[in-house]
């Protein structure tokens, strides 16, 4: 600390005496030197930088200094009085921009350019641009900052300000045009914003009339929409009921075919079972008949007649000319004749039944 106040002591001194002067730059500028005479090196701005928080000695008359805030710097277009960007030599009473839009209606817009320096060009800056940062601002605002945003704004129909996507486009194609202007001079076009804007007074009440006409349509609109809905979910509902019965039909006819594919795969095996009878049994019913067409098929004839007449009450009846005689016989008396022995037949079984049994 000691030494450092010594030096601030020995250099404040040595300016008095040999008539030097001290600049600073502050925490955000950059300071640019100009050299107006010199006996042996280069005069004009000196292509260097001086850095942001110094101090510096130049002598007198000699030497010009110059800084430029390096900050994000904004430029107004406003119709308000008290803002907006003020020219050298005095204030305007409203500074937005005029101009048509694409079908014809005035309109007003206040904008804001946001742009800053690049510390490298600030020697270029001074140069060939402007002195200071008003100079900048009045260069920049006014004369470019106010063209080209009334040639891009006015590609926008009247209704289209309204959009804000539309106008932040619009925006964006603006800060491009600026920047391809201002950008080989060191300065950085960050943002261009849109603020207020403004028809004249008929036709902005025109257009008052139109959003509200406007927003009567909407409501109407959405009026219709939450009825639409409204079917729309009852539709649904009702589709829902005759899903639902549609569902539980096919539920009872697929139960229905199941049980009656059941039944028909029973039949089928029945009908296959009597089938295998049949064939069997008419297999058996052949081989009878080849064994009744061979030897000894005549005595299973009688053999089976036998059987079949075994314990068979037998009645003869008159036959004549090759059969029963019906003409000769007397009916009345053979059903006589039959009747009586039916009776006599029944007694004799009564007697043997109330006769005592032998031990």
């Amino acid at each position: 600390m000691k030494l450092l106040a010594s030096a601030i002591i020995f250099l404040t001194a040595f300016s008095a005496l040999t008539g030097c002067v001290t600049h600073t730059t502050g925490e955000t500028e950059v300071g640019v030197r100009t050299v107006k005479f010199a006996l042996f090196g280069k005069k004009g701005v000196e292509d260097k930088i001086y850095p942001p928080g110094s101090t510096f000695f130049f002598f007198p008359f000699v030497n010009d200094w110059h800084t430029f805030d390096t900050r994000l710097q904004y430029f107004e277009m406003t119709s308000e009085k008290t803002r907006g960007g003020t020219p050298i030599g005095g204030g305007r009473p409203r500074d937005d921009l005029l101009f048509k839009t694409i079908d014809g209606n005035d309109i007003r817009l206040d904008i804001i350019i946001a742009y800053r320096i690049d510390p490298q060009k600030a020697p270029y800056i001074l140069q060939y641009v402007a002195k200071d940062d008003e100079r900048l601002k009045e260069k920049i605002g006014r004369t470019i900052g106010r063209s080209k945003p009334r040639d891009i704004f006015g590609e926008l129909k009247t209704e289209e300000f309204y959009v804000v996507e539309r106008r932040e486009q619009k925006a964006e194609e603006v800060r491009e045009a600026i920047q391809k202007i201002v950008g080989h001079m060191g300065i950085i076009v960050e943002k261009v914003l849109t603020k207020d804007y403004m028809f004249k007074p008929e036709y902005q009440k025109a257009i008052e009339d139109k959003k509200i006409a406007d927003q009567l349509v909407e409501k109407h609109k959405s009026s219709q929409r939450a009825a639409k809905e409204e079917y729309e979910k009852k539709l649904q509902d009702v589709q829902g009921e005759v899903n639902k019965m549609i569902a539980n039909v096919d539920g009872e006819y697929r139960k229905a075919k199941i049980k009656a594919d059941a039944y028909y795969e029973q039949q089928k095996s029945i009908a296959k079972a009597i089938r295998a009878e049949g064939i069997a049994e008419a297999k058996g019913i052949q081989e009878m008949n080849k064994a009744l067409a061979g030897e000894g098929g005549e005595a299973i004839v009688k053999l089976r007649i036998a059987e079949a007449l075994q314990d068979k009450k037998i009645l003869l009846l008159p036959v004549s000319e090759g059969g029963m005689n019906l003409k000769t016989t007397d009916v009345n008396k053979l059903i006589e004749i039959m009747g009586i022995k039916a009776l006599s037949s029944g007694e004799k079984d009564k007697k043997a039944e109330a006769a005592p049994k032998e031990e």
